[in-house]
């Protein structure tokens, strides 16, 4: 098999215009699509879908756990900014030695993260 590349990432929620309205004006990401579900792009090649779990037949167990990170230029200047927003972030923002993290949820609790790489990985 070969994967030429990630085409999207499904994100449940439980109230799909809170959800469409974090993601498109909290967050500031590009909304490409309105049909059935909305679809949000993140760089050159990868989009997040948010998925009502009712509207495929089934229900929202939980919210994702497994970070998606989302990367930006500078992560304490996005952080600012979203913040200034109202979003909250869980602790401070991470210093791995390789990449600095800052973490935070969607408002169903699905785990994001900013994201900056600035040294190779080791």
């Amino acid at each position: 098999m070969i994967v030429e590349r990630t085409d999207f990432l499904s994100v449940p929620v439980t109230d799909m215009e809170r959800a469409t309205r974090f993601y498109r004006d909290t967050l500031g990401l590009e909304q490409v699509s309105e049909r059935g579900f909305p679809e949000f792009q993140l760089g050159e090649n990868v989009s997040l879908y948010l998925i009502d779990m009712e509207q495929i037949g089934q229900q929202f167990s939980a919210p994702h756990t497994a970070h998606i990170a989302l990367r930006v230029p500078g992560v304490e200047e996005a952080r600012k900014e979203l913040e200034a927003r109202g979003v909250e972030f869980h602790g401070e923002t991470r210093d791995s030695s390789v990449c600095h993290m800052a973490f935070f949820s969607d408002p169903d609790g699905n785990a994001l993260m900013l994201h900056r790489r600035y040294a190779p990985p080791r």
